[in-house]
């Protein structure tokens, strides 16, 4: 891009973060005007000043945060116009890294290198070969969504992470195609960090590995019940009962097998899907 456009995009990010807040769900902590008290702790030792309340961090203090920790991190400069901002915003919610990542799936198949969270050579010329940055930053919001979908705190900040990215892709779409931008509006919840941390737990292959044994174990048994009728009188009421027994177990045991390999495939798509949403599917 010709002329930064940090300013511009930080002034619509500072309304979406608004002012001090700590809600108890919000793995961010004590946060203002977007930075938590973790990162300003980590500024402040940096610069050799004490350790001090988020609540009380100047504007000086923010513009220098936000311009190297995330405009900087995610080569913001180097980007297309529109582009710049939706990964900028990205960056500000869920880390410089997390909203790279989003970047590059979007890039695909032009992008062929590691979803990584790193600009490199690779991901800067994959920018370049793109002719439609409206429908690159489409894609870029819709892994967005897709990722803060699969986070344990989707239902309690989902409606404004919803609203925030839906006005981040307006925005975006206007500057990439030269049109003047609506304003930024603040949105509760919306302002709530959305970290890889808080992402739900791929579920677990146990109950189908235990129903697909329990199904093989039925169905040996059901072989060993068929090799003692054999030995028994056909005609005797024994027979006739081991009999009921082994279709019972055979049915059982063919129910077991198939709930277990169907709940199997049940995980193995959530796993993948979640893999896919947090950028760890391989490519």
């Amino acid at each position: 891009m010709a002329v930064s456009r940090e300013k511009e995009s930080l002034a619509k990010v500072l309304v979406h973060e608004g002012g001090y807040v700590n809600h108890p769900a919000d793995p961010g902590g004590p946060t203002n005007k977007g930075v938590t008290q973790r990162v300003y702790d980590g500024y402040r030792k940096g610069k050799g000043l004490a350790k001090r309340s988020v609540k009380s961090i100047t504007m000086d203090e923010v513009g220098e945060i936000y311009d190297r920790q995330y405009w900087d991190a995610v080569k913001g400069d180097l980007m297309p116009d529109g582009v710049d901002y939706v990964v900028f915003d990205g960056g500000v919610n869920s880390g410089p890294g997390r909203s790279i990542m989003w970047l590059q799936q979007a890039l695909r198949p032009v992008y062929t290198g590691p979803i990584d969270g790193v600009i490199g050579v690779g991901t800067l010329a994959a920018l370049k070969a793109v002719n439609n940055n409206d429908a690159l930053i489409d894609r870029i919001c819709d892994a967005r969504m897709n990722f803060l979908r699969h986070l344990g705190t989707f239902p309690t900040f989902g409606k404004g992470w919803t609203a925030r990215v839906a006005e981040v892709r307006a925005i975006g779409k206007a500057w990439a195609t030269g049109e003047k931008p609506q304003a930024a509006n603040f949105i509760a919840g919306g302002q709530a960090k959305a970290l890889v941390e808080d992402a739900k737990a791929a579920p677990s292959t146990a109950p189908a590995d235990l129903a697909t044994g329990g199904g093989v174990a039925s169905g040996g048994l059901a072989g060993t019940l068929t090799e003692l009728q054999n030995q028994i009188s056909p005609l005797s009421y024994s027979s006739e009962l081991i009999g009921k027994v082994v279709v019972a177990l055979a049915f059982a045991s063919a129910l077991l097998v198939i709930g277990g390999l169907a709940y199997r495939w049940y995980v193995n798509r959530k796993a993948k899907r979640l893999a896919e949403a947090l950028g760890t599917a391989p490519a």
